[in-house]
């Protein structure tokens, strides 16, 4: 990005937090962004871009390809580990998504803006619930592979605003939440009804 980085534009802030590596790192930006977006200290002011980066993220967790995962009871503490990791990486993905939306998509209504800082804000407090778990197992994120299909569907509907928001919160992630009362009943039953 050209020239240095307006620390009150919403764009860049957004993009700040899209490209951080650091798994805390992108979780204090998404929280700082979402405070300073409701206190009002951000701009909505067009920037040059000289590209729309990648979504930042660590070395680890490997990616693959989803059939490259291994599948595990959750009858057993190392299937709910990968659950819990596997959910973990969700919500990683969903703050990279939340910023890319804010900073893919201009000239949108404040109240797009408004609404994907808030879950942007949202997912990293999800993630940071999830890796207090896995930490507890004396595991963490990265640990385990991951795939890249949420990802993956974002950069195929980069140029789109409308058909991301088909496809990524509409489709893909209320996938995830039809199956999410299933998983927590599957949970229980395996008398892990902490997580």
């Amino acid at each position: 990005m050209p020239g240095n980085p307006d620390p009150d534009n919403l764009f860049q802030r957004a993009r700040l937090c899209l490209v951080s590596r650091d798994p805390e790192a992108k979780c204090r930006l998404a929280e700082k962004l979402a405070s300073d977006w409701q206190a009002g200290r951000l701009r909505v002011q067009a920037i040059e871009l000289d590209d729309v980066p990648e979504a930042g993220r660590p070395a680890c967790p490997e990616l693959v390809h989803p059939r490259r995962l291994a599948r595990r009871s959750l009858a057993s503490e190392a299937g709910r580990l990968a659950l819990i990791h596997a959910l973990a990486h969700i919500e990683f993905n969903a703050i990279n998504l939340a910023c890319d939306a804010v900073f893919r998509f201009r000239d949108m209504p404040h109240d797009y803006y408004s609404d994907w800082i808030r879950v942007a804000a949202e997912e990293a407090a999800h993630f940071q619930l999830l890796r207090a778990r896995l930490r507890d197992a004396d595991a963490d994120y990265g640990d385990l592979p991951a795939h890249n299909g949420l990802w993956d569907m974002a950069a195929r509907t980069a140029a789109d605003p409308l058909l991301r928001m088909a496809m990524v919160p509409r489709m893909l992630e209320a996938r995830g939440l039809d199956v999410t009362p299933g998983m927590i009943v599957r949970l229980q039953e395996a008398g892990d009804s902490e997580t």
